[in-house]
């Protein structure tokens, strides 16, 4: 499994840790289902980024699964997040957002599918913090213009829509400032109903 996953660490980090350049996500802990469904959206052309393509054209659904196992049972600790270059306005607007929504916009909290920790909600939903900014602004960015898709009906692509330049400042600035607080794990499924029905988190 190490050389299977060695050009996996090459970017993400030892153990799936996170890259040193802000922009490789985090893979360790994530719930395995929703690292294999990330590997078959890349290999299968519902998330566009050439390198992940290249990697993963060809290789067997089995292959992917047993990947996606590997780095979700690795646990390392966080570091500690980067102080946010962010008004208190801004930081305020991006936390509203995340725990509370706004129902006016039909946008429901993060917390409402991520969970109340925002560790994320087994099979297949991620945890949100840990993240860099960047890497959350651009995954929204990649939801709003269609590069990133998922399984109908696609939940992640009707919040995108509706979040403007601002709210997704707001979101990245402030979720990128959280500590993580160990163990960060995801949330048994079923914890609690989701806000919307997620194709994602049906798929088995």
């Amino acid at each position: 499994m190490q050389a299977r996953v060695a050009a996996c660490t090459a970017c993400h980090g030892e153990q799936g840790k996170a890259g040193a350049d802000g922009y490789y996500p985090r893979l360790a802990g994530k719930p395995a289902d929703y690292l294999y469904h990330q590997l078959l959206n890349f290999r299968d052309g519902l998330r566009q980024y050439r390198p992940m393509t290249h990697l993963l054209v060809g290789l067997p659904d089995d292959y992917l699964r047993e990947m996606a196992a590997y780095f979700a049972e690795q646990h390392v600790p966080y570091p500690r997040p980067a102080r946010p270059a962010a008004s208190a306005d801004m930081l305020e607007h991006g936390r509203t957002l995340a725990l509370q929504g706004d129902a006016s916009r039909g946008l429901p909290a993060c917390v409402a599918c991520h969970g109340a920790a925002l560790s994320g909600q087994a099979p297949a939903i991620p945890g949100l913090l840990g993240l860099p900014r960047d890497y959350i602004g651009a995954q929204i960015g990649s939801w709003q213009n269609g590069l990133r898709r998922a399984a109908e009906p696609d939940c992640m692509a009707d919040v995108a829509s509706k979040l403007t330049p601002e709210d997704i400042g707001a979101l990245s600035a402030w979720l990128s400032s959280q500590p993580v607080v160990e163990p960060y794990v995801p949330d048994p499924a079923g914890t609690a109903a989701l806000s919307a029905e997620c194709g994602s988190q049906n798929q088995q």
